[in-house]
């Protein structure tokens, strides 16, 4: 009986004993199979999750961010105990004892689910598992990759500190709403840092990750409510909270920023515009989109804040009131059901989702409103966020549209929406009434930088950024038109000629492909013989064609292509009067080139650029600082900066060609537009029929440039001109620029040599001189400027013109701003042209 009871137990012992060998042999041969090819758990090591990108204005301020993942990332060690102890709580409460795989916390939360009829419901994996998962591994549910889970756990535990792994966790989590990682949740939920999250906040938090979008603390208030107190419970269950606090927090209303409780951040960020939209899309070609949405860059921006609204709305001003002197009423094109007008909430909603531009700030702010009711006198209409009161009723009376052509009922039907604006009184800001506004149909561009380093402090591509994302001042290729025309005379002068040049003004014919080109002035007038300067302030047609053609069209095309005005200009010359399409960002840049003296200038918009550890990955200002390091610097004296850029253009040349624009201000086609207190040179630019308008200046600091046209050029219609139209925009900006920055005299290179000339015929004159036809011409060191020459570019003249002294059409030898020789003036053939006719 001993033997056979041994023999059963004996049994008993062998079939477990191999049982246990066997299960022992087929899990390490599970294990081995699945873990053959497993990732690398290093890649772990150079994590480095997807981050906001950031942009700061100079002085620090957040003025836009982008992101994929709206993440931020933070060291476990900045990361308060309290948000730590409430995801362990919520997640993993055996995280800082478990080798990376809890066997007692599966069955423990087991037993939990059972006992609990289902209302306590943990999950079985722990944090490092979820690490796993989300990192290495896809979120497929099958036993295959819960294995594969629970072995890199196991592996990525003896390799890595406890805190690092609850780092990779708590930044890459998903939260909802789109927040990635506590940080960014804190942000979204709470508009707090994590530092200022109480338990119940942090318990919260910790409630999300297994059911983000079911847990809304608004419209999932309830179950929210219920899962935060669930973690404060466990919370208080492993000691993290006494037991006040957990009374306390439980007991506390979830205050949040989706309920209205707390201000959002974004609240904070002003509305997207031009300026930081076309940071994104150059930092996104030089870095790649997929670095700039989610590598966690800081951008130093060189905008200026104010003087970016002065350019925004000084172009806005000028689109507006062009757009009312065409008597037009468009309105938005978008209207609302009338069967929705008759109740409130429900017109308000459907308001709420009309997509029409919200960052008009021209006036006073522009408000999206609905047409309630048309009568004879009056219209009646909601507004999107107001009430309607007795102080400020939300009528627009009849005399409102006195510019526009019809009255309300052939202008108007309820369900239409409008914008609108306060109308208020200048002196206190009191209100008057409402009054409409629409969006413009013509657009325009305007930018406006620093003429020595290339920053861009300001920059407007459109009416409004949320009405149309493109941007005219960077995207929009349109002619130039007479704005093109001194890069033909800087060509001119740096080949010999100066400003008292004598150049016919006189009908010409070319034959062309498309039949006979007759290019004219403005003024339907020729004027005969003129000096340089006068061809510049008056903008002449025809003697910009003559000299293009003196000169050689090919070396027009040269100046162009290095100042960056085109790549690749046609060599034609209708493209002397501006004829080939350019940007008013390459505009601008080039005419910085003319204020500086000469020296190219990169235009930029952004200053620096720091990755997410702080290192400078791109500096704009590659200047050399010669004594910033030096502590010994006595006191008042300034750091010695040495410029290390390229001279395209020589000097004197750049200053005589200043010279003449500035008398395009002071006496030429801009003369009626721009009245600001320190010197400004410039040049206007109208396109043929007056497609585009322009005008780009500077003063002894700034250049800035604007252009108006329709996206779909057309006409803007007799008398539209540069100086009419963008010449007002250019003289309210710089009335804020050069308050803030100042302006002076234009610098006088050291070898100038001036002397006097009648502006109306180039004759010199003695050297004390003086009335209003006398102008102090600059003329390179050693050169004798030769009078009484004239240039007619090899085109035929009619007899009857009155003329200085001719002298043969043969080549002479003049002193270029280099010191070489160059031969001027022969008589030479030109190719084929495109039509023109620009002015």
């Amino acid at each position: 009986m001993l033997r056979f009871i041994l023999n059963f137990f004996g049994g008993i012992f062998t079939l477990l004993t191999l049982g246990t060998i066997m299960g022992a042999l087929t899990l390490g041969g599970i294990f081995y199979m699945y873990g053959r090819d497993l990732p690398s758990y290093e890649t772990l090591s150079q994590y480095t999750p997807k981050t906001i990108s950031r942009i700061y204005s100079g002085e620090g301020r957040i003025i836009d961010e982008f992101a994929v993942e709206r993440r931020l990332f933070t060291p476990a060690e900045e990361i308060p105990d309290i948000v730590k102890q409430a995801f362990i709580s919520a997640e993993d409460k055996n995280f800082y004892t478990h080798a990376g795989y809890d066997p007692m916390g599966m069955l423990s939360a087991f037993v939990d689910a059972v006992q609990s009829r289902g209302e306590d419901v943990r999950g079985a994996s722990t944090i490092t598992q979820q690490v796993m998962k989300n990192f290495l591994l896809d979120g497929s549910r099958s036993a295959e990759r819960k294995i594969k889970e629970i072995i890199l756990a196991a592996r990525i535990e003896g390799a890595m500190p406890k805190e690092r792994i609850l780092e990779l966790y708590l930044n890459e989590i998903f939260l909802g709403q789109n927040s990635y990682g506590v940080t960014a949740a804190a942000l979204t939920y709470f508009n707090k840092p994590l530092s200022a999250l109480t338990p119940g906040e942090a318990a919260y938090l910790a409630s999300l990750p297994k059911a983000p979008s079911n847990r809304h603390p608004v419209n999932d208030r309830d179950t929210a409510l219920f899962w935060r107190n669930n973690t404060l419970r466990l919370m208080y269950q492993n000691g993290y909270i006494d037991l006040a606090t957990y009374n306390a927090e439980r007991e506390a209303p979830l205050l949040s920023v989706q309920g209205g409780d707390y201000p959002s951040f974004r609240e904070n960020l002003p509305d997207r515009d031009y300026f930081t939209d076309e940071i994104r899309r150059q930092l996104s070609q030089n870095f790649g989109q997929e670095e700039f949405f989610s590598g966690g860059l800081s951008i130093r921006a060189t905008v200026d804040p104010e003087l970016q609204v002065s350019a925004a709305q000084s172009l806005q001003q000028a689109l507006e009131e062009f757009d009312r002197s065409t008597a037009e009423w468009r309105g938005t094109g978008k209207t609302i059901p009338e069967d929705a007008l008759a109740d409130e909430a429900t017109w308000r909603a459907a308001l709420s989702e009309v997509d029409v531009a919200r960052d008009v700030e021209l006036g006073n702010k522009w408000y999206p409103a609905v047409v309630l009711e048309v009568t004879e006198n009056q219209l009646r209409i909601g507004i999107e966020g107001l009430l309607d009161t007795d102080a400020e009723p939300q009528v627009i009376p009849r005399e409102d549209i006195q510019w526009m052509r019809g009255d309300f009922f052939e202008n108007f039907t309820p369900g239409d929406v409008v914008h609108v604006r306060k109308m208020t009184q200048d002196s206190d800001g009191a209100f008057i009434r409402w009054t409409l506004r629409q969006v413009p149909e013509v657009q325009g561009g305007f930018m406006a930088m620093d003429v020595n380093t290339g920053r861009v402090i300001a920059m407007q591509g459109g009416f409004s950024y949320q009405h149309s994302v493109f941007n005219r001042a960077t995207q929009a290729q349109r002619q130039p038109g007479s704005s093109f025309k001194p890069f033909v005379y800087a060509a001119a002068l740096d080949s010999g000629y100066s400003p008292a040049t004598i150049v016919v003004d006189a009908p010409i014919e070319i034959n062309t492909p498309q039949g006979t080109w007759r290019p004219k002035n403005a003024s339907n007038q020729f004027y005969g013989p003129t000096p340089l300067r006068t061809g510049v302030e008056r903008s002449r047609n025809l003697m910009t064609i003559r000299l293009a053609q003196e000169i050689g069209i090919d070396t027009v095309g040269r100046y162009a292509e290095r100042f960056g005005v085109y790549q690749d200009m046609n060599r034609v010359l209708a493209a002397s009067l501006g004829s080939d399409e350019t940007t008013l960002f390459k505009m601008v840049a080039a005419y910085a080139m003319f204020a500086n003296g000469g020296e190219r200038v990169e235009p930029t918009l952004v200053d620096r650029v720091q990755d997410r550890f702080g290192n400078t990955v791109y500096r704009h200002d590659q200047r050399i600082c010669e004594d910033c390091t030096d502590a010994n610097l006595p006191a008042g004296e300034a750091p010695r900066i040495t410029s290390n850029r390229d001279r395209v253009m020589n000097e004197i040349t750049a200053y005589q060609l200043t010279s003449m624009m500035q008398g395009v201000v002071d006496r030429g086609t801009a003369r009626s537009a721009i009245n600001l207190p320190v010197p400004i040179a410039g040049k206007t630019g109208t396109t043929n029929d007056a497609k585009d308008v322009w005008f780009v200046g500077f003063s002894s600091n700034i250049v800035a440039g604007c252009y108006i046209g329709y996206d779909t050029p057309r006409t803007l219609g007799r008398g539209a001109s540069g100086g009419g139209i963008c010449g007002p925009v250019f003289n309210r900006f710089m009335t804020d620029a050069i308050e803030k920055f100042g302006g002076g005299r234009f610098a006088v290179p050291e070898s100038c040599q001036f002397i006097n000339i009648d502006r109306f015929s180039g004759a010199r004159l003695p050297d004390g001189a003086s009335g209003d036809n006398v102008i102090a011409e600059c003329f390179r060191p050693g050169e004798e400027p030769l009078f009484g020459i004239m240039f007619d570019g090899g085109f035929a003249m009619a007899a009857d013109l009155p003329l200085f002294d001719e002298v043969p059409r043969t080549g002479r030898q003049v002193t270029t701003s280099t010191g070489s020789t160059a031969t001027v003036g022969p008589k030479a053939t030109f190719g084929t042209l495109s039509s023109g006719g620009l002015y």
